[in-house]
């Protein structure tokens, strides 16, 4: 993008990377060194990266899919934890060896669920750094199967369910056959924060609030060479995917490119608006959305980019009723 007076200017060029070929990659080898540097930095922690270079503004963007919440064991917690893993923005996953357990009838609302045996299920489930485990599954000789093969990867959360003299007992396994003691203390087991829950979905609530600390809060860091805390940038797939499609009507793609205090979406959130007057997704509403939807159709109209800065506090926020308050910046540009 080059820019003009204000954040203003058109598209020059767009280029997509994959970091697993990133090296091979000659539009990544011919780019300077600070831009090198600005890309692994947006794949290793998450944030997006607005960079003055060489006389023109350039947007590092990184994408990543939705986290999969990967529920090990279909029972009665398994159920109400899929709900809200769905609800809270993961792609859940549910195996059991059950088949009476293990259906897409009890679990409408997972991406997908698998029956297999607790043994075959990892071949089957390609476990990326990214992924979210819950052990919940109904026996201590289940956990054990679980626990070590989750063991072998790096995963953002490993959590099992269990009594604490259950817990203790496998952890004390564990250290017999040689796993470090760093890795045993990794597992979070008991699972969940303790809130004193009692019934299945209390216990759902405590799990999943434990999961978010760690995508949110807690920050665990993903790439275990650079030891960098992973802020999961928002990622609206549906938008995505309609950006992919020809359009006969011009439109605009707006973009959250940062954000700083409370407001209702961060980092990466997006939403389409086309010329006629139809939007598809959400930077956050009121006043302040429609403002940046009116600046949208001035900008499709140019067939430009802006970027526009948007103030969410004080009285502001409270003219517009809104609860939070925050400041975010907004690149606008026709697509």
């Amino acid at each position: 993008m080059k820019p003009i007076n204000n954040k203003k200017g058109s598209i020059v060029n767009k280029i997509v990377l994959a970091k697993d070929n990133i090296d091979d990659n000659p539009l990544f080898n011919d780019m300077s060194k600070e831009l090198r540097e600005k890309v692994i930095f947006a794949f290793d922690s998450g944030n997006l990266q607005l960079v003055e270079h060489e006389g023109e503004i350039i947007l590092i963007e990184p994408y990543f899919s939705k986290p999969r919440l990967i529920i090990l064991g279909g029972g009665h917690i398994a159920k109400p934890l899929a709900e809200f893993g769905t609800k809270v923005g993961f792609s859940v996953v549910v195996a059991d060896d059950r088949p009476s357990f293990a259906n897409p009838g009890r679990f409408s609302e997972a991406d997908e669920v698998i029956c297999d045996s607790f043994e075959n299920v990892f071949s089957r489930l390609d476990i990326r750094k990214s992924d979210f485990i819950v052990i919940v599954t109904r026996g201590h000789r289940h956990d054990g199967v679980c626990l070590r093969n989750s063991l072998s990867h790096n995963t953002a959360y490993l959590g099992m369910i269990g009594s604490k003299r259950r817990v203790k007992a496998m952890k004390e396994e564990l250290l017999e056959e040689g796993y470090p003691q760093e890795q045993i203390d990794s597992i979070n087991s008991p699972i969940g924060l303790d809130i004193g829950a009692v019934t299945p979905e209390e216990i759902a609530i405590s799990i999943i609030a434990q999961v978010i600390s760690y995508r949110r809060a807690r920050g665990k860091a993903i790439n275990k060479e650079s030891g960098m805390k992973f802020n999961w940038p928002e990622f609206d797939e549906a938008v995505v995917e309609e950006m992919s499609k020809d359009s006969e009507v011009p439109r605009a793609l707006v973009t959250i490119i940062s954000s700083k205090g409370s407001v209702p979406r961060k980092a990466g959130a997006k939403m389409i608006v086309w010329l006629d007057g139809r939007i598809m997704g959400t930077i956050g509403g009121g006043c302040s959305e429609a403002s940046i939807i009116t600046i949208a159709r001035n900008t499709i109209l140019n067939n430009e980019y802006t970027i526009e800065h948007v103030d969410m506090t004080g009285q502001i926020a409270e003219d517009e009723g809104m609860v939070c308050g925050g400041i975010i910046d907004v690149l606008i540009e026709s697509f």
